[in-house]
């Protein structure tokens, strides 16, 4: 069992990876969207899979480990970013800022996503990126919105 938890919690051992594991598991995370974009259904499924997965070995990894959100854990990064690119508009200049505006997100926690990290386990491991992915894609939309309307 604690194979499959590391091997899920560090979403295939990417979160081993010696730099910057949280930003290679965000860009996995994007190449979902980019691959199942016209597969909605089977993008939300995957999400939400991802998403319950994390919640589920995140919190038995961090005692695994032995530490408190371990920058091993990355399926976090995976479900947040998935959030992120959610029905975005497919070209790069909404794909380099959605993601540079995740990660920035997921970093500095801004309010009241800082709040989660006082909350057991793996709910505070998994509730910061997935704010932050909700927080990206509601700028994301409203940023792409009021372009429009110029």
């Amino acid at each position: 069992m604690n194979n499959w938890v590391k091997l899920l919690a560090t979403f295939f051992y990417v979160g081993y990876l010696p730099m910057a594991p949280g930003s290679a598991a965000s860009i996995i995370g994007a190449l979902f969207y980019f691959a199942l974009r016209e597969q909605l259904v089977i993008y939300v499924l995957l999400l939400g899979i991802v998403t319950w997965l994390g919640f589920w070995v995140s919190e038995r990894m961090e005692t695994l480990v032995g530490a408190k959100d371990p920058s091993c854990i990355v399926i976090d990064e995976v479900s947040g970013v998935m959030i992120a690119f959610f029905m975005l508009p497919l070209n790069l200049p909404v794909v380099l800022t959605a993601f540079f505006l995740f990660r920035a997100f997921d970093m500095f926690k801004i309010y009241p996503v800082n709040k989660f990290e006082t909350m057991p386990g793996g709910i505070a491991i998994m509730m910061d990126d997935i704010i932050a992915g909700i927080y990206t894609n509601l700028t994301m939309q409203l940023a792409i919105r009021l372009v429009a309307m110029r």
